[in-house]
């Protein structure tokens, strides 16, 4: 039947032991056991997780099971597919144990007007499970999961999932939960003392960079390992892009994805993708540092040590799963080496040097020659370095990593800039040691053609805005000319008054023309006099003016 009071399971192993099954299992289980036997539409298991690649792989994981018990269905619900499909398949199929991120999963709650009464499906919840827990909350799900669990019976089991616990977690855990119970799992031969967080099949390395040599570096370590299957993470998205991009054009013959939080429709059959190859690389964030098996990883790369210690607990365990061997290695800056000392004590994970990378060759200038190519890379590179400078400011772990003690001039070298960026970290600063390109960057074109007509067009009418205003720069003139052209305006002006106010029109000048005229044949005698004076009166009278002198010419006799 139902349970009664709340029980709790915190599970706390190192990466890589079977955390899944440590939930599926037994909330199978606990469906089997029930009195009534759930109906279509009952939802029995709810299960919620940070990252839809970790719900797809608890979906295969919990498939597998399901062959073996066809009384019960599944559904997975997760980002990047149309919400009214998720309803339409629910409304259809029903659905016994549910599969869920806690964005689509709220958001399914609320599609009663399309015809899904989900809080009454999970009226009948017996288990409800949060897989990676702790990240839950940091990811910043916490008024989602309030929401989720507002619809839920307060009668269930709750199982808390994760490889790491948190401050948040624990209070999460005395705040909200009754009965709790915790359950450690330690590697099999660990002595009982040891809280190590990696397993012991791992080689977990460091190497020291300057930043200039930290790209260089990475290349030439890919591509002395073009045979493996190598993670290599980055602090942001913008910094996967690039650098993924980068990494495309200089590394031959090996696969390369890129997988991050931003990219919305393509990142389940990326995933998908690169699980099935034998080798390759993935550019990734910290979207799959947690709980994601990729099977035979040989190599985790941490290009940027992460924002919390938790997760360079986390990216490290993408390797040496169930017992198989893995190597991880963390590029740091000279300033960055008390981190190592920090994670030995903070999260019980010991680093060992790497030995120097042979034969690293500066592949900085044909990334350069990328980015004068191509705007598109131009626009990548400064997308990056901003967001890697932002990244770094908001590190946990800010007594090691402070961004007054980055060389920002370093960092742009490193990161191949053609120019620095505007950004308010370097307003009013001068930086000697950045060469700039001598090159207007703004001429740079993008080599799709289409978004280079776009552009185009974008600067024509930008052109066009301001044009009148500089029809308008007048005061920009010497004050002499400006004297000049007034000058001319009021004579101009004045004739102009002086034509309006004249009494001789253009009538009265044709009448004098005429006058002359008459006057010229007289003389030479081609007219008489009686003719002259006849035709004289005859055009006086016909017009007003000279009627009018005539009259009183007249009077005055």
């Amino acid at each position: 039947g139902r349970v009664g009071p709340i029980s709790f399971l915190s599970l706390s192993p190192v990466t890589g032991s079977g955390k899944t099954l440590a939930f599926v299992i037994p909330a199978l289980e606990i469906l089997l056991k029930r009195e009534e036997k759930l109906k279509k539409m009952q939802v029995g298991a709810l299960i919620i997780t940070p990252t839809r690649e970790l719900a797809l792989q608890i979906s295969e994981v919990m498939g597998r099971f399901l062959q073996g018990f066809p009384q019960f269905r599944q559904i997975l619900l997760i980002g990047g597919s149309n919400p009214i499909e998720d309803v339409e398949k629910f409304k259809t199929q029903g659905a016994n144990i549910l599969i869920a991120t806690p964005g689509r999963l709220e958001d399914m709650f609320r599609r009663k007007a399309d015809g899904l009464d989900l809080a009454t499906a999970v009226k009948s919840l017996d288990v409800l499970v949060l897989d990676e827990a702790d990240r839950l909350l940091d990811m910043g799900f916490e008024a989602s999961l309030n929401t989720i669990l507002g619809y839920l019976p307060k009668q269930r089991r709750t199982g808390l999932f994760s490889a790491t616990q948190t401050q948040e977690l624990e209070k999460l855990v005395r705040a909200g939960l009754r009965n709790p119970v915790r359950i450690t799992v330690k590697e099999k031969g660990v002595a009982a003392s040891s809280v190590q967080k990696t397993p012991a099949r791992l080689s977990n390395y460091y190497a020291i960079c300057r930043a200039e040599e930290k790209f260089n570096t990475l290349v030439a370590f890919l591509r002395q390992h073009k045979h493996e299957k190598q993670l290599v993470f980055f602090s942001t998205c913008a910094c996967v892009e690039y650098f993924g991009k980068a990494l495309e054009g200089l590394i031959k013959n090996v696969s390369i994805h890129c997988i991050h939080g931003k990219m919305k429709h393509k990142r389940n059959k990326i995933f998908a993708d690169f699980r099935a190859l034998k080798s390759g690389i993935l550019v990734c964030t910290d979207v799959m540092a947690r709980g994601i098996d990729i099977p035979e990883v040989n190599w985790v790369l941490q290009y940027d040590p992460p924002s919390s210690a938790s997760s360079f607990v986390h990216r490290c365990g993408r390797t040496a799963r169930i017992g198989n061997q893995g190597n991880a290695l963390v590029f740091l800056l000279p300033m960055e080496e008390s981190y190592v000392n920090f994670l030995s004590i903070n999260q019980k994970c010991p680093l060992q040097t790497y030995p120097p990378v042979k034969d690293v060759v500066d592949v900085l200038p044909k990334l350069k020659t990328m980015a004068l190519g191509d705007r598109a890379m131009f626009e990548k590179g400064m997308k990056a370095f901003v967001s890697c400078v932002q990244a770094y400011a908001k590190h946990e772990c800010s007594l090691i990593f402070r961004i007054k003690d980055l060389d920002f001039a370093a960092l742009a070298r490193g990161f191949a800039l053609l120019r620095l960026p505007k950004m308010p970290e370097l307003r009013g600063k001068t930086f000697p040691d950045f060469k700039q390109e001598a090159i207007d960057t703004d001429t740079i074109r993008f080599k799709d053609k289409n978004r280079e007509k776009l552009r185009q067009k974008r600067l024509a009418e930008l052109k066009e805005k301001e044009m009148p205003l500089k029809r308008n720069f007048i005061k920009n003139k010497a004050w002499s000319k400006q004297k000049n052209k007034k000058d001319k305006k009021k004579k101009k002006a004045a004739k102009r008054k002086l034509d309006e106010e004249s009494d001789v029109d253009e009538e009265d000048l044709n009448e004098l023309l005429n006058d002359t005229r008459l006057l010229k044949k007289l003389k030479k005698g081609k007219i008489s006099e009686e003719d002259f004076d006849k035709h004289l009166s005859s055009a006086g009278s016909s017009h007003p003016k000279r009627a009018e002198a005539n009259s009183s010419d007249g009077d005055g006799e």
